[in-house]
Parts: structure tokens; sequence; C-alpha cells
């Protein structure tokens, strides 16, 4: 925090910031509702069939596995169609648009910190490692709106609120620094660029993260509703339990890989081109292309991650659990990238502005 008493730029950019953060809040619950509200609906909807099953039951003497298989097929096909429905025929999650709504808000209130500070410092707010967060956070949030355009991903919101308000919280608390002036080999138009480029793959990357963590909890979900649908059967049509009950509102495992591997390639792209850009700005500032140094050879790491999870799942028929934790290891390495190696490992690099 700002320690001059007087309420300069710089001051009103943190008063932002955190407003934006209390309102992150808010909307993470109002996700968090929505999801509780999705697995309280779909135990509902469970009941009502169960009744309906239990005279089937009485009627026919028994249900088929086949019966339980083709009902979450024929639920993961209505998720499905939800995901990809214009926004005027989606399903009516009133928390969920609420949800929504607040993180619009926030984002306003998030963007305008962001912008204040770049004012207040006369440069781009991407600097240092505070200025970094509140930069990728805002664009994470950013590609989470814009890609609700396309698809409902809203039963993501709890997930992104929620990440963001905690980096962006830690590193108000922990990495804000006053404005310096730039380091010398910081003056340069790569800056812009360089920098711009490697958080808007950091926000594709998480949205990838956060559907192949989702995926995970799909599949396991998937395996027991088909592994248990004899013994279900058998059991009377008694309720087992497969997991978070609001998995059952979304679209099946399969949907949410194919949707997390298109954006694991867009960052991907977008990652390949930091590289690049990080290579040629490295020989205007130092004199050379590549060092090894610490930074340099953890973007590379991350790189070759992401290009053996597109490449294992394009041609090596890697689908499914692999797939996943791939991606998952993934966007661990870009945090591990962002946190651990600036703060804890020397080299040229050295822009965390903590002392």
């Amino acid at each position: 925090m700002p320690e001059s008493s007087a309420l300069t730029l710089d001051s009103v950019s943190v008063l932002l910031v955190w407003t934006a953060i209390t309102i992150y809040a808010l909307a993470f619950i109002a996700y968090a509702v929505d999801l509780a509200r999705r697995g309280a609906d779909a135990v509902d909807a469970k009941d009502a069939q169960l009744k309906v099953r239990e005279r089937e039951l009485v009627a026919a003497g028994g249900a088929s596995a086949g019966d339980s298989a083709g009902e979450l097929r024929a639920k993961e096909k209505a998720a499905e169609a939800n995901l990809n429905a214009p926004i005027g025929r989606r399903k009516r999650f009133v928390w969920a648009r609420i949800g929504t709504s607040l993180t619009v808000l926030g984002f306003l209130f998030h963007v305008a910190g962001d912008v204040t500070r770049g004012i207040a410092a006369g440069r781009v707010p991407w600097s240092n490692m505070y200025e970094f967060a509140l930069t990728g956070t805002m664009l994470i949030v950013a590609v989470y709106l814009v890609v609700l355009i396309r698809y409902d991903l809203r039963f993501l919101g709890s997930f992104i609120t929620g990440l963001t308000l905690v980096l962006l919280g830690a590193s108000t608390l922990a990495f804000y620094v006053e404005i310096t002036p730039l380091a010398d080999p910081l003056k340069s138009v790569w800056l812009v660029i360089h920098v711009f480029v490697a958080t808007l793959a950091t926000a594709l990357f998480a949205l990838a993260f956060g559907l192949s963590v989702l995926q995970l909890m799909q599949a396991r979900r998937e395996r027991k509703v088909l592994a248990l649908a004899a013994a279900w059967a058998e059991a009377s049509a008694q309720p087992v339990k497969t997991g978070p009950r609001f998995l059952g509102t979304l679209p099946g495992s399969d949907a949410l890989e194919s949707l997390a591997y298109r954006f694991a390639i867009l960052g991907f792209i977008f990652w390949t081109f930091t590289l690049i850009a990080g290579s040629i700005w490295a020989n205007d500032a130092w004199g050379r292309y590549w060092g090894f140094d610490t930074k340099e050879v953890w973007t590379f790491v991350i790189w070759v991650l992401y290009a053996g999870y597109i490449h294992a799942r394009a041609t090596r028929g890697w689908r499914g659990s692999r797939s996943a934790w791939l991606s998952i290891i993934g966007f661990t390495a870009v945090l591990f990238n962002f946190t651990i190696v600036n703060m804890f490992f020397k080299g040229l690099h050295a822009y965390s502005g903590l002392s």
C-alpha cells in the first residue's frame, strides 16, 4: 500500500483494486451458490426419476445397465446443447447470472485500477510482479467474459473468480511496490508486446486448466455411474454417490476435454510468440538470443509441456485423464514460473520489484 497520506493516482488505483477484489468475492459466493443450486436441482430431478423407476421395476422386474448409460448420455447431450446455445436460449440459472453481473462489475473496477496504475507510472502497468498479477488476472477475467459470448461456461465462474481473488488479493498484499523508473533493459517496445502476449497466453491456459480439472471430476463420475449401473438397478434403484451433485448438470468429460484442448492450442500459439519475442528482446538488451537464464529456461519448459500435450493428444491418442493431467501440469509450471522463479531464482529477468 502507498505510505503517503495524500490521495495520489496510485492510491486511487489501489482503492479500485480492493473494490474489485471485494466484488469478485461476492461473485465467487454467487457462483458457489449456483453450483449448490444446480446440485439440489439435480437431486430433485433424480428423486422424481426414482419414483418413476420404482414403478417400472415393479412392472418390469428390474432395470438394465443400458438404461442408466442412456440416461447419462441424454443428460450430457442436454448440457452440451446448453454449452453451445446462444445467450438468449441458455438455461436461466439465476445465481449464475448474478455471479456474472458481479464479475462484470468487478472487472470494470479492475480495469480502472490497472489503467490508473499505468497512468500514474507513465508506462504500461506490467513491469514488476504486482503489476503483472494486476494485468494478468484482469486478462483472465476478460478472456472468461469474452468466451461466455460463445460458450456457456458459467459453471467455471467460481474457479475463475476464486483464482482471480486469490492471485490478485495475495499479490496486492505481498507484491505491492511503489512506482519506480524502469530498468534500462525494460525500456523497449518489447515490454509492451512480449509481456502482454505472455499474459494473454496465461489467461487461456488458466481456462484450459479449469476445464481439465472439471474433466477429471466428470470422468470419475461417469466411470462410477456406468460401473454401478447394474448394481443400482439390482438395489431397487437406490441412489449411488458418484461425486459432487452439480456435475450432473455439466457437459460430459469428452466435451470438457475438447474445449480445454482448444484453449490450450490458442494459449500455445501466444506462448510460442512469447518465446520468440523474448529471444529477440534478449538480443537487443544483452546481445544474445539465448543464455540459459532461469526465466528463459522455464519459459521453454512450459512451451515443451504444452507442445507435448498438444502433440500427444493429436497423434498418440492421449485422451481422457492423461490429457487432463498434462494440461494441469502445464499450468502448474506457469504459476511456478510466475511465483517461485521470480522470487527465489536470480538472473537477468529479476524484475519482481521486491527487495
